[in-house]
């Protein structure tokens, strides 16, 4: 275990969720175009213990969370097990517990456009959507699938367009704001195929 990451009032931090099993250099892109994209002061990693989605469970934390440090090098990143230390298994959860645990900064939450067309099956999407700005960041062959979601058609009035994107963390919630990036095609599921994790 590790200890709780640092932050000060008034702080933008982008929280990029997820089983990092393996991490590898698709994670390392989004974080830091998230950073400048979206306006952010840091990101945190949160390597989770699990993800109640997914039927079969990741490597052991110890060894994700080695494996993010390892690959991931930038003064305002953070790579962290606080939903471990927390006790937190859902994403809602999470969020509660830091809001409380950092009265006055400024949480955004990062998503892959994956994510975000199966949002609305996550526990407490609509709180999350309601209380938190989201940062979604195009992969490839996700653009479409994510912008005809559910969650985007009930949020369309909520979303930034992507010159305003920087804003997201200073937004008052419900907002959200969709980037495209150059792609990258690394993909955990594909590393663990090739039997290289």
């Amino acid at each position: 275990m590790h200890s709780f990451p640092v932050a000060k009032s008034g702080q933008v931090i982008g929280l990029l969720g997820g089983s990092f099993d393996p991490p590898h250099y698709g994670h390392v892109h989004i974080t830091t175009s998230a950073l400048t994209r979206f306006g952010l002061d840091r990101v945190w990693w949160l390597v989770s213990p699990g993800n109640p989605l997914k039927k079969n469970g990741p490597a052991p934390l110890e060894h994700r969370m080695q494996a993010a440090r390892g690959i991931m090098h930038h003064p305002r990143v953070t790579v962290t097990d606080i939903e471990a230390r927390l006790g937190t298994r859902y994403t809602a959860q999470t969020l509660v517990a830091l809001r409380r645990r950092y009265p006055g900064v400024r949480f955004v939450w990062l998503m892959g456009a994956d994510n975000l067309a199966q949002f609305h099956r996550w526990q407490d999407w609509r709180w999350i959507m309601d209380n938190v700005p989201v940062g979604v960041i195009a992969r490839p062959g996700d653009r479409i699938s994510a912008r005809l979601s559910k969650t985007a058609k009930i949020y369309a009035a909520a979303k930034l367009p992507g010159r305003a994107s920087h804003i997201l963390g200073h937004a008052q919630a419900p907002a959200w704001s969709f980037i495209n990036l150059p792609m990258s095609h690394h993909s955990s599921s594909a590393i663990r195929a090739r039997g290289e994790w």
